[in-house]
């Protein structure tokens, strides 16, 4: 996994379970001396309320283990090892083999054999790549397993077999030979311009530590010279029973869970003195820097296909801490001091700044900084206005403390983040409470049940105080050493010492960001119109789900349930989604998503929307389908009536502002250049396009095209959308029934008739490209070693085939292990090939079965043959029983586990008050998934799979595409070689 920057670090992995301080308004006495042997490892030195749901435990050879009961999903067990080493801890000549040594400990070890952990896995219904997964950081390698259905039998077993993944892999010299090339395939198609910008940036802004010049991914050459004697060394240094930790929260008893730790892991032996870790290092400023404001390395990168960015960092030496309540405090008023200045940041954006966005975030980076971080991304080749600005913005909010307003403001955003938390507890899935329990031990702090987070955030309000925050904002931008990186798409618009001066010079402040205006309440807001009546009130049949119809033509879907306490979801279905744009309307498709929310609604502007929210749970999603549009949010009971009469006003008051739309044109043309530095962008910004058989609706727009764009056609194209055609509200969660009726008919009831889809209506059918051996070439802009290859088989659409599209799920399934096996096992050609069913539910056409791989271009032609080589083989033979029962048993622990959820339920009846066809296609599901035969599949390859009948496209660099394009007959001597490499092999 490579490192990645956060411009902002999310509250979340701020306050993991920590909440962080300045006075010990709270502390507790340390631990005596004599108890300190009795806490859990975990909280050793930390006055934090321990999380009584966790049983910590120590076995004798080192092995820490956390176990915890939890029935979310019901029956799942989520299991995590982590072991103590990443990227940070190799030597120079073996950089990469912490994540080699990850993919190695998969292959083959004690208790499996060459290549069958992932078969064992789905066997017993983890799907690969979701369930059953690993990661590499600079500090870690975790091996994670979601296991469904769980049984003391699976669950012992699973240890068992990842007892001898940890203590006994099989690191022969064949197995490290085959394993490289695939981790080189995976480097290849991380790298280019985006990895590049990372790399550099990492050596910028870390210079002079381990971490400038250890990316997770490694060296070509050091991982082209690993052997099974240095591989070895390397596991025997590392993977010792004191650096690992086994964390485990599912649905069985944590007794029996700590019985299966002690009998798989108990015996792992300690041999020799354990390798304590390299020094990481700290950011030093050089020599000679203005000890007030110490500039150090600074980079200018020039990419023509990326948009301008600026990042700087004032950087601090990391250091462990004793992760107290005191502590935690301190980190909420950081929290406090970032949120501040971000809403300020924003403001100016909104308000026509020189710059898109920006925005402040800290971060404790790999046990290596502890970083603030600032993110820019200018408008215009004018960096030094944009980075002025921003600078002016933040040295305002070091000069001044903050209003009690704003801070009143941020305090009821986090408040209702932690109450949610605590609402919503019994809904935490296992899989995240392991997660965020590794997390805690990667930056060595503790984690907190969220009632303890609340507890200690209310009775902490009277730290937050303007003074209080002023200070933390000035510690955030105090450190060691700043550093910055610039991207730009223009040689000679600067030069990495013309940021240093920059960066040096003193920052004016500027206190045109700070907010004004008085509080919103949704007291205030005018009423909609007359209450609406109902006039239908429906069973569907299913669970306890409604559907109601009010007088004006508004169809609802209710579900008051408390199986998810806390939480209430609300989708909002109208027009006719992509049918009613025209073939000139791509600019303005484009500039929807992000304008047309922003562009207000009634008296409330953007700021206005946000102010009104405040110290809620509420959202505004909105998404274009094939025939609808949909608004949605997570809210809670007590916000239910207000987040409905926020979408109802959107239809009954729309506004049209001119700025949202402004800047969302300026953002959909810096993204367009990006689009071609990687074959990944050059599928994100054309697949659609090619799949729906070219119709220009959904083609990317070009910069000219949005350029041209207006406020005027803005609000020409989408006012009508807003007052044409049906709606349908789906209301399910933690309710009662009374209160969402009373609450519907102010807002949607009380909406005036909706007008009928205009003439101009687009048929619900798409345009399919033909089918054709040659294929489609595209080219893209970035790293000459990169490629991409599609395979797509026309398919269908609507609900009358729908449990036919249910069987096809299983069909690419069964092409995905095989062309897994082929391109990555066999090859070594691609890292993570996927094949992917679509089938609108909502057009009458349009599905297809696709097979895809980002590869070297010279692999092109090798994938397409393989592609074909495997349709071939599912038409000429059925697969066996077992390849089946390793598809079909994944795809039913999945939906089981999806059905606990009532989201899982709104998707799936998405659109239902007008296509009842979908209440009876809810109750098929489950068997539509997991009933068929290997006949069944082999007929299923028969009708969609057969020769001709699939259209296929390249993304190549730019060059010649006669030189990698595969034609038919390129195909089929590729596919000849390949059979016969196989059959040498099986001799």
């Amino acid at each position: 996994m490579t490192l990645r920057f956060r411009a902002l670090a999310a509250l979340a992995l701020l306050l993991p379970l920590s909440v962080q301080g300045v006075q010990p308004l709270l502390a507790q006495s340390a631990p005596k001396a004599e108890a300190a042997a009795k806490t859990p490892w975990l909280y050793r030195g930390s006055d934090v309320p321990q999380d009584k749901e966790w049983v910590f435990g120590e076995l004798p050879n080192g092995v820490r283990y956390a176990l915890r009961k939890n029935g979310v999903p019901q029956g799942q067990v989520a299991i995590r090892i982590r072991m103590d080493v990443g990227s940070l801890h190799e030597a120079d000549n073996e950089r990469g083999y912490a994540h080699l040594l990850e993919h190695l400990v998969f292959r083959q070890s004690r208790y499996l054999a060459e290549g069958a952990a992932i078969p064992t896995w789905q066997r017993l219904g983890a799907t690969f790549g979701s369930d059953t997964n690993a990661e590499t950081s600079p500090v870690a390698t975790t091996f994670k397993l979601d296991l469904p259905n769980t049984t003391p039998d699976k669950l012992d077993e699973s240890l068992k077999l990842l007892s001898g993944m940890m203590i006994a892999p099989a690191l022969t010299e064949a197995n490290v030979r085959t394993e490289v090339p695939i981790v080189l395939a995976e480097k290849r198609e991380r790298g280019g311009t985006g990895e590049r910008v990372a790399e550099a940036t990492q050596q910028t802004l870390f210079a002079g530590q381990r971490l400038a010049v250890r990316q997770v991914i490694g060296t070509t050459e050091a991982l082209q010279a690993a052997s099974q004697a240095s591989v070895r060394a390397f596991h025997t240094r590392w993977y010792r029973p004191e650096n690992a930790v086994i964390v485990i929260a599912g649905d069985i008893e944590p007794a029996l869970m700590e019985a299966m730790v002690r009998r798989h892991f108990a015996d792992w032996p300690v041999t020799g003195k354990p390798t304590p870790a390299p020094p990481f290092g700290d950011p030093v400023a050089p020599a000679g820097a203005d000890p007030a404001n110490p500039v150090g390395e600074t980079r200018v990168l020039v990419e023509p296909e990326l948009p301008r960015g600026i990042t700087y960092a004032v950087l601090r030496p990391w250091r462990q801490v004793q992760d107290t309540i005191v502590y935690n405090q301190g980190l909420m008023l950081d929290s406090l001091a970032q949120a501040i200045i971000n809403r300020r940041l924003e403001a100016r954006a909104r308000a026509g700044g020189s710059f898109l966005f920006a925005q402040v975030g800290q971060e404790k980076v790999s046990r290596s900084a502890d970083a603030t971080f600032v993110s820019i991304t200018p408008l215009s080749e004018d960096w030094t206005k944009s980075l002025t600005e921003v600078r002016g913005v933040i040295a305002d909010a070091l000069a001044t403390p903050p209003s009690e307003d704003e801070i009143e403001r941020e305090v009821a955003e986090f408040s209702v983040a932690f109450e949610s938390s605590v609402e919503q507890r019994r809904l935490l899935a296992g899989a995240k409470l392991a997660d965020d329990l590794v997390t805690a031990v990667d930056i060595r702090e503790t984690i907190a049940s969220p009632e303890t987070v609340l507890d200690i955030f209310n009775r902490s309000r009277a730290l937050f105080t303007p003074e209080a925050v002023h200070r933390h904002t000035r510690r955030l931008f105090t450190g060691a050493v700043t550093r910055a990186v610039y991207v730009t798409p223009q040689a000679g618009e600067a030069e990495a010492t013309q940021l240093a001066a920059a960066l040096a010079r003193p920052a004016v402040p500027d206190d045109r960001a700070r907010p004004g205006g008085k509080p919103i309440s949704f007291a205030d807001m005018p009423p909609l119109g007359e209450p609406g009546q109902l006039v239908a009130e429906t069973p569907t049949g299913l669970l306890g789900i409604e559907q109601l119809e009010f007088a004006n033509g508004v169809k609802v879907l209710l579900w008051p349930t408390t199986d998810e306490p806390g939480r209430v979801s609300v989708k909002v279905r109208f027009g006719a989604g992509y049918r009613a744009f025209s073939s000139g309307d791509a600019a303005y498709i484009a500039l929807g998503d992000m304008a047309l929310v922003g562009s207000g609604q009634g008296t409330l502007g953007q700021e206005e929307l946000d102010r009104i929210s405040t110290g809620r749970k509420m959202g505004y999603d909105f998404e274009i389908g094939d025939s609808s549009f949909q608004f949605s949010a997570d809210t809670r009971s007590a916000d239910m009536t207000d987040q409905l009469y926020l979408f109802a006003q959107k239809f009954a008051q729309p506004r049209w502002d001119a700025n949202p739309v402004l800047r969302a044109k300026a953002a959909a043309r810096l993204r367009y250049e990006s689009f071609a530095a990687s074959p990944q962008g050059v599928l994100e910004r054309d697949l659609e396009f090619l799949q729906r058989g070219r119709d220009p609706r959904f083609r990317t727009a070009t910069p000219r095209e949005v350029e041209a764009a207006t406020p005027a056609g803005f609000r020409q194209v989408w006012q009508p959308i807003l007052e044409r055609g049906p709606i349908e509200v789906q209301l399910f969660g933690d309710f009662t029934r009374e209160a969402a009726i009373a609450a519907l008919s102010r807002s949607f009831g009380a909406l005036a008739p909706r007008q009928p889809l205009g003439q101009g209506l687009q048929p619900a059918r798409v345009p399919t490209l033909p089918a054709s051996a040659r294929p489609i070439v595209l080219d893209h802009r970035g790293d000459p070693s990169q490629a991409a290859a599609l395979i797509a088989w026309t398919t269908g659409g609507g609900m009358a085939g729908i449990s036919e599209s249910r069987q096809l799920e299983i069909l690419s399934n069964l092409f995905q292990n095989r062309l897994m096996d082929a391109m990555r096992e066999k090859l070594g050609a691609a890292y993570a090939p996927q094949v992917f069913n679509s089938w609108p539910q909502d057009l009458e056409n349009g599905g297809a079965m696709t097979a895809m791989a980002q590869l070297a271009p010279k692999d092109v032609p090798v994938f397409f043959a393989t592609a074909e080589e495997i349709a071939a083989n599912l038409i000429a033979s059925p697969p066996s029983a077992d390849e089946l029962e390793r598809v079909i048993e994944p795809l039913r622990q999945q939906i089981s586990r999806a059905s606990t959820s009532s989201a899982f339920f709104m998707f799936q009846l998405e659109g239902a008050t007008a296509e009842p066809a979908k209440f009876g296609a809810l109750r098929t599901l489950l068997p539509d998934y997991t009933r068929t035969t290997p006949e069944a599949m082999q007929a299923l390859a028969r009708k969609y799979l057969g020769p001709g009948r699939s259209w296929r496209a390249a993304v190549l660099p730019q060059g010649p595409a006669s030189a990698v394009a595969a034609t038919e007959s390129e195909a089929m001597a590729a596919a000849a070689a390949m059979q016969s490499e196989r059959q040498t092999e099986g001799r």
